[in-house]
C-alpha cells in the first residue's frame, strides 16, 4: 500500500531523539524554547509557542484572545473538526464561511456577504479562523482588511501550510492575522510525533498562550499576586490552563525535521509538478494554485465529477484502494458531521465545500514519494478512468 502521507525520518532525526533521551530533560526542557525560537525565526515571527497537538495551539489561542460564551467563531467547513471544536471548547458558537470553488479555501465573497448580513442583526464574530486548505494560503490581504473593518481578531490554521508562502513571505509571519497555528503530525510537512505550535508578534499573547498551556499557572514575579512574605509561593495559578506541553523529545524531533523543510518542500512541488504533467489529459479536475501563493503541498486533491469523466467518486475511491494506493479524502464539511447537525446544521448549508466532499480524492504525496511509486499511483489512476 502507497500511503497518502507519511513522515520521513533519517538517521539525523534519530540521533536528535537520542541525546535527549539520555539528557535530563525528557519532558519540556531546553529543548523546546530551541525548537520555538528555530520556527519563528524561519518564518519571520516575533514569539513562538510549542505545544503537544495543533489542536492545543488552536484552542490556547482562542483562549488568549478571549474568546467565551456568548462570542461567535467562524472558520472554514473544508478543514478536520478542530478547527471548530475549538471554538466550543471556549463555550462560544461556531458558524461556517463556505469555500472557494478554485483555492478550496474560504470564500472572501461569502465572507463579506456574511459579514454584512451579521452585523444586521448583531452577530458579528469575535474570532475568524482561515484555513490554508492542502498547504494554500488564504488570501489574508483581504481577510485582514474585513477583520479591521468589522473588528474581529484572526488565527491562521496553517496546519497544512509551514514552508509555504503568500505573496512571497512565509505563511506565519503573521502580518496580516493574530495568530497562526501549525501541526507537526506525521503526516504533514515536518514532525515531532504529535505536536503543533502557534506563533504571534504580540507579546501578550504569547504570555496568555504560555499560561494556558501549562495548567494557567506561571513563576514570573510581574504576573503574581501578593502573599505573606513567610510563605513560599514560587509560582502561581492564574488561569484556568491546560497540559499542552511539548516533549524536548518531539522538540529535538521537530528541530531536526526544520533543517530539511525547504527540501521536503522542493520534493513536494516536483511531485506536484509530475501529477500536473501526467494527469492533466485525465478527465479529472487537478489542483488549481493562486498566482499569490507557493503552496507547501500537504495535500494533492484531485476532483472526480461523474458527468466529466464516466465514474463515481465512490467507484475511483474504492478501486484505488483495493489496488494498493492509500489515497484519503479532505474533507467531510464539519458541519455534516452528526455532533454539529445535532447543533441545528445540515446539509446545504456550504454548498461549495459539500460538492468538494463527493468529488475529492488526496492522492499520495510525501517527501520520500519515490518517482517510481509515483508513477504506479499515475498508472492505476489511469486504468480506473480508462
Amino acid at each position: 500500500m502507497i500511503p497518502y502521507g507519511r513522515q520521513s525520518i533519517n538517521q539525523d532525526d534519530i540521533d536528535s531523539v537520542v541525546e535527549v533521551l539520555r539528557s535530563d530533560w525528557l519532558t519540556q526542557g531546553p529543548m523546546v524554547p530551541r525548537f520555538e525560537q528555530a520556527v519563528a525565526a524561519y518564518v519571520g515571527a516575533e514569539h513562538a509557542v510549542g505545544v503537544n497537538s495543533a489542536t492545543s495551539a488552536l484552542h490556547i489561542a482562542c483562549l488568549a484572545l478571549d474568546l467565551g460564551p456568548g462570542d461567535w467563531l467562524w472558520t472554514s467547513p473544508n478543514s478536520f473538526v478542530a478547527s471548530s471544536n475549538v471554538g466550543l471548547y471556549c463555550g462560544a458558537q461556531v458558524d461556517f464561511v463556505d469555500i472557494d470553488p478554485r483555492t478550496y479555501n474560504m470564500s472572501v465573497e461569502c465572507l463579506t456577504e456574511k459579514l454584512e448580513q451579521a452585523r444586521a442583526v448583531n452577530k458579528l464574530p469575535k474570532v475568524v479562523i482561515p484555513v490554508h486548505y492542502a498547504g494554500q494560503s488564504c488570501d489574508m490581504v483581504m481577510i485582514n482588511k474585513l477583520a479591521k473593518q468589522y473588528d474581529f481578531r484572526v488565527i491562521e490554521d496553517g496546519s497544512h501550510a509551514i514552508g509555504g508562502q503568500y505573496r512571497n513571505e512565509l505563511v506565519g509571519n503573521c502580518q496580516y492575522s493574530d495568530i497562526t497555528v501549525f501541526s507537526f503530525h506525521p503526516v504533514k510537512i515536518i514532525t515531532t510525533g504529535e505536536g503543533g505550535m502557534a506563533l504571534t508578534n504580540n507579546a501578550d499573547l504569547l504570555e496568555k498562550m504560555i499560561r494556558h498551556r501549562s495548567h494557567g499557572v506561571t513563576s514570573k514575579k510581574e504576573h503574581m499576586q501578593p502573599r505573606s512574605a513567610d510563605e513560599i509561593w514560587n509560582y502561581q495559578q492564574i488561569d484556568l490552563g491546560y497540559n499542552y506541553r511539548m516533549t524536548d523529545i518531539g522538540a529535538a524531533l521537530g528541530l531536526s525535521q526544520l533543517g530539511r523543510l525547504d527540501e521536503f518542500i522542493k520534493r513536494r512541488h516536483e511531485i506536484a509538478q509530475h501529477y500536473d504533467q501526467l494527469l492533466s489529459s485525465l478527465p479529472i479536475s487537478l489542483p488549481q494554485q493562486h498566482s499569490d501563493v507557493w503552496s507547501s503541498y500537504h495535500l494533492y486533491p484531485i476532483r472526480v465529477n461523474k458527468n466529466q469523466c464516466g465514474k463515481t467518486q465512490r467507484q475511483v475511491y474504492d478501486n484505488l484502494l483495493r489496488n494498493g494506493i492509500g489515497i484519503n479524502l479532505h474533507y467531510i464539511p464539519i458541519h455534516r458531521q452528526p455532533y454539529y447537525e445535532k447543533m441545528g446544521f445540515s446539509a446545504g448549508y456550504c454548498k461549495e465545500a459539500e460538492l468538494l466532499f463527493k468529488e475529492v480524492i488526496s492522492i499520495p504525496i510525501y517527501a520520500s514519494l519515490t518517482n517510481e511509486k509515483q508513477n504506479q499511483v499515475i498508472d492505476e489512476l489511469k486504468k480506473v478512468l480508462a
